[in-house]
């Protein structure tokens, strides 16, 4: 039988705490009655009888006698059925799209459980985003954790919009794919902007939504990606669908757990930010991957602002140690006016080796995507040089590369926010500019494939 418990013994911010507490656990679910309504909380922290609770909508007009507590012996949980595909849901997943509850086939804790690393399946094959870039230099595979490192003011929200409206497995697969899209702290107009998005092209009849608000309590957007994940991992391992978490901004959650972090009196590590941050991304994404004998996959692009372009900031750092790579945005490409303005230097994508080529897209997609790193790089070079001595005092090669870098800027990493190109646009592409420079010069490709390939100006 719960037990319900009269008064708290303290307030602070968003949290509260009850004393003389007997048989509870950490996050366990709370009900807790007021004057002005009831309200969710769950279990933060446990210190012998005293547990110390998160209110979820706040704990303003709350007074310590005047409050009820009741634990329900559970965690929380978040009510899922096949329908949940196409709706909206808040950071707490409540949905907020006017449709009615969701009628639940069962309820999952929100926390997942660890997926056992002996039934992990390698990740092959890759998810088409139609972007040439990403596709052909940093390919997302599926199963894959794959962020995206920008910076305050650039164009992500514009690449994420994108990438959930233009994302499909290859071509020649008829396998279920949907999206989960997961925003954390956004203002009301950039929610809106997602969700006309995905309305206007037709997306959001296989988009999941999930929208916590820069208004809304920081203990929801604590709470959002693993509402979020939980509903991935349903439609993965229990519907047999092939899902896509696209989660923004990693940055705003990180800040909101410094915040609550703060609020419990935590000692603080890095830059304020709790010492067991990397923990807790770690839990989040080690919830994307294949299990043996299971249908479906879930992969993930995590979205992070890194503050002052500092990409050796905590956030950044940690998520690079974390996930398999990662995809650069770059200010200068930005304010140049190049969208998606992709540093490809900086960008990998560790797992892509193993879900190209022959099979999987095309036979000659690693020697496009190594020459197109070695030529770039060589055209930083040239443009080093030329800085120094002068344009056109440059020899004839290093002229083609400066030639090569504008065309390859303009045309392969430029492409406009509705442009959707298949693979094969992207890689004939990828040779077109190649075929610029010298076929001596192309040094990263077998003479075969050259020969099939090269065709000089």
């Amino acid at each position: 039988m719960a037990m319900e418990y009269l008064g708290l013994s303290d307030i602070n911010g968003p949290l509260v705490a009850v004393d003389g507490v007997k048989g509870v656990g950490f996050e366990e679910m709370v009900e807790m009655k007021t004057a002005t309504g009831t309200r969710l909380g769950r279990i933060a922290a446990l210190e012998g009888e005293r547990a110390v609770i998160q209110v979820f909508a706040g704990t303003s007009g709350m007074t310590l006698s005047g409050t009820a507590s009741r634990f329900t012996g559970s965690p929380m949980r978040l009510a899922l059925a096949p329908e949940i595909v196409g709706r909206i849901f808040n950071g707490a997943g409540e949905p907020i799209d006017g449709l009615g509850p969701v009628y639940a086939e069962h309820f999952e804790d929100i926390n997942g459980s660890a997926i056992n690393p002996v039934s992990r399946s390698y990740p092959r094959n890759y998810i088409r985003t139609g972007i040439s870039s990403i596709d052909s230099l940093i390919t997302l595979i599926r199963g894959q954790k794959l962020p995206i490192f920008s910076g305050s003011g650039m164009s992500h929200n514009k690449l994420a919009a994108q990438i959930v409206r233009q994302a499909k497995l290859s071509e020649d697969e008829g396998a279920n794919f949907g999206v989960v899209f997961c925003a954390m702290g956004v203002t009301k107009d950039v929610a809106e902007y997602f969700r006309r998005s995905f309305e206007e092209s037709g997306a959001l009849s296989r988009v999941t939504m999930f929208l916590n608000l820069s208004s809304d309590p920081i203990v929801e957007r604590i709470l959002t990606p693993r509402c979020a994940l939980t509903a991935a991992e349903y439609l993965a391992f229990e519907q047999g669908m092939h899902i896509l978490v696209v989660m923004t901004d990693m940055t705003s959650y990180a800040e909101a757990l410094r915040e609550f972090s703060s609020s419990k009196g935590e000692i603080p590590g890095r830059k304020g930010y709790p010492g067991y941050l990397y923990s807790d991304l770690a839990s989040l994404y080690e919830r994307a991957g294949v299990i043996e004998g299971r249908e479906g996959s879930v992969t993930q692009i995590p979205i992070l602002t890194m503050p002052n372009d500092d990409i050796t900031h905590p956030i950044p750092d940690l998520t690079g140690y974390i996930t398999e790579g990662q995809i650069v945005l770059d200010r200068y490409l930005d304010q140049q006016g190049v969208y998606p303005p992709i540093s490809v230097l900086p960008s990998l994508s560790r797992l892509m080796k193993d879900g190209i080529g022959e099979g999987y897209t095309r036979a000659d997609h690693a020697d496009v995507s190594n020459q197109l790193f070695a030529s770039y790089a060589k055209v930083n070079d040239a443009r080093d040089l030329a800085s120094v001595i002068g344009e056109e005092e440059l020899g004839e090669t290093d002229k083609l590369y400066l030639d090569f870098g504008a065309h390859f800027e303009k045309e392969f990493l430029g492409q406009g926010p509705n442009e959707d190109r298949t693979i094969d646009q992207s890689l004939d592409l990828g040779w077109r500019l190649l075929s610029i420079l010298p076929r001596e010069e192309l040094d990263r490709v077998d003479e075969a494939v050259l020969e099939q390939h090269y065709r000089k100006h």
